[in-house]
């Protein structure tokens, strides 16, 4: 039985994982988590509860905040590992405005601290895998047909997608240097059951129920809403198991000689803002209140439009479900579970 190590366990898309994989693998689970503003417990006692004993036993939970290294009390909780999911970072953009030397802790030097762990345990005991989760934002904004490919330049606009750019830079190095065998995946705009409801897809869901004036950011003339490829949480840990149990010898190093992976986990579907906030009030059977506003002056450090090319996983084998029936299921879930909205 392998046994894997995820950081961020209690994380919404880590959560997510979680489930996925205590259903779909005999795997033994350690969720590494300092439960933080992003990290909730209610998150792991929800989707526990809904599994038999058999499957709770492979779950065990440690705390530990990844700015400090893990020592050897944490080592020894953690036990042996076979792979390391590394989903643990700092996420919230406009948080990294106001605060980036907390983003440069959580997710430059996290990412540093459990690389470090991971190197000793590939040297004593040959770690099968170390994944990089990071996200879309490292390429910034797309312009209107420009889907970035794995390797396409960077653009950080912000300290959160500058970061999260930096510690990729680590796992390759520590991939090229040590032999740590790693990839990295960029995803975008993950949605699903228990998000925090300050995210847009929640948001917009007990604005409408509510009645309230919905916020869509567009252009600066007010009339192109921002556009995402949005994709559910399931299909993410869909993606990331397919990745793990994929023959990854087919692909050899450029030309540059970099060795570490990457790959784009992508929604089926990009949706304008505005015709998602119209999809989650027909949903409700009700009429959409909504004002665009100038995103620039609104969300400073945020972009109109993110795009990635999912071509590079359709050719391997894998692809989304469609956004739009994950979301259908995902309002009626929150609408009935609608304690999540105010978590």
């Amino acid at each position: 039985m392998k046994r894997v190590l995820i950081t961020g366990g209690a994380g919404f898309i880590a959560h997510h994982l979680i489930y996925y994989l205590l259903n779909n693998t005999n795997w033994e689970i350690i969720s590494l988590d300092r439960l933080d503003y992003s990290g909730n417990l209610n998150r792991l006692d929800n989707i526990l509860s809904k599994l038999e004993n058999k499957q709770k036993s492979r779950v065990k939970v440690v705390y530990h905040d990844l700015k400090s290294e893990i020592n050897p009390w944490i080592k020894k909780e953690i036990g042996e590992i076979d792979i390391i999911l590394h989903l643990a970072a700092g996420s919230h953009v406009d948080r990294s405005i106001d605060y980036p030397m907390e983003f440069v802790l959580d997710n430059v030097v996290g990412t540093a601290n459990i690389l470090e762990y991971a190197r000793i345990v590939n040297e004593s005991n040959k770690l099968e895998r170390f994944i990089y989760f990071s996200t879309d934002e490292v390429f910034g904004p797309a312009p209107k047909g420009i889907n970035y490919k794995e390797n396409d330049r960077y653009n950080s606009t912000n300290p959160y997608s500058a970061t999260k750019a930096g510690a990729e830079e680590l796992v390759v190095a520590f991939e090229n240097t040590y032999g740590l065998p790693s990839l990295i995946t960029h995803t975008m705009n993950v949605f699903g059951e228990r998000q925090n409801p300050e995210k847009y897809i929640p948001m917009v869901i007990k604005k409408v129920r509510d009645n309230d004036l919905v916020t869509v950011h567009a252009n600066s003339e007010k009339t192109i809403a921002g556009s995402r490829h949005y994709i559910h949480a399931e299909d993410v840990a869909d993606a990331l198991l397919f990745l793990y149990n994929y023959d990854l010898s087919n692909f050899h190093p450029d030309s540059t000689g970099a060795k570490c992976q990457k790959f784009n986990i992508v929604g089926k579907d990009e949706i304008d803002n505005l015709e998602l906030a119209q999809f989650i009030a027909k949903a409700q059977n009700k009429d959409l209140r909504y004002e665009m506003v100038d995103f620039h002056s609104q969300r400073p450090g945020h972009d109109l439009r993110y795009a990635l090319s999912g071509e590079k996983m359709k050719k391997m084998g894998w692809e989304p479900h469609s956004a739009y029936d994950r979301l259908e299921s995902t309002i009626k879930w929150t609408l009935e579970n609608d304690r999540w909205l105010s978590i």
